[in-house]
């Protein structure tokens, strides 16, 4: 006697949903910026209602800090000051630094272009822009993954750094003192003629609260 294998619609339909996530995953990954490469170009809204793109700024170097405000490894950076210092310090040397805001509707660290202007203002922080991606465009172009990671491109359009501000993966204000900063150690290569040292790190903080 023959037995048939029968499968339910059910399970057929999960195997294909399965499958499709995988699909999905697998195009982030091949589209997302890899270090050496050109990086992507995006558009995105800053929280002053004006349109930013990466090719407006060919020819010089350009930082991109993920951001949640409510993270707590975010506020670390923050409520220390020492981010604030890196964007002052990096800006006044002619580098562009775009505060990136991926948190989506609904979820922790959103907010609006008032809000985010209310924000900087109170935190006295210096970015060049705060670029608003609530649907995550910007975000899953470069496989941002925590708040923050932090990104950096050369004037030629390549990217040169991915991963983590510094090598303390804890939200202990006392701890930046003694951590190495990668960004300005990246920069500080970078504006010298030499290669980055360190070009990837993991990065730590926060989940990016993308769309679901």
């Amino acid at each position: 006697m023959t037995r048939k294998r029968v499968f339910s619609t059910t399970n057929a339909n999960g195997l294909v949903a399965a499958a499709l996530s995988i699909l999905f995953v697998a195009t982030l990954s091949a589209r997302a910026a890899q270090i050496g490469s050109s990086a992507p170009d995006f558009h995105g809204t800053d929280s002053n209602g004006k349109m930013q793109s990466l090719d407006q700024y060919r020819g010089k170097f350009v930082v991109l800090e993920w951001h949640n405000h409510d993270c707590p490894y975010t506020m670390k950076h923050y409520e220390s000051g020492n981010m604030q210092s890196l964007q002052k310090d990096w800006t006044a040397k002619g580098v562009v630094w775009f505060t990136v805001i991926s948190s989506a509707p609904g979820t922790q660290g959103y907010v609006d272009g008032s809000q985010e202007n209310a924000y900087l203002k109170k935190m006295n922080a210096k970015p060049t822009a705060a670029i608003l991606d609530p649907k995550g465009d910007i975000g899953h172009l470069y496989d941002a993954k925590t708040t923050p990671n932090m990104f950096i491109i050369d004037p030629g359009g390549k990217l040169i750094y991915a991963g983590a501000i510094d090598d303390h993966a804890t939200t202990e204000v006392s701890d930046i003192q003694s951590s190495k900063n990668y960004v300005s150690a990246a920069l500080t290569e970078a504006m010298a003629g030499q290669a980055v040292q360190t070009p990837v790190t993991r990065p730590y903080g926060c989940s990016v609260k993308y769309l679901r």
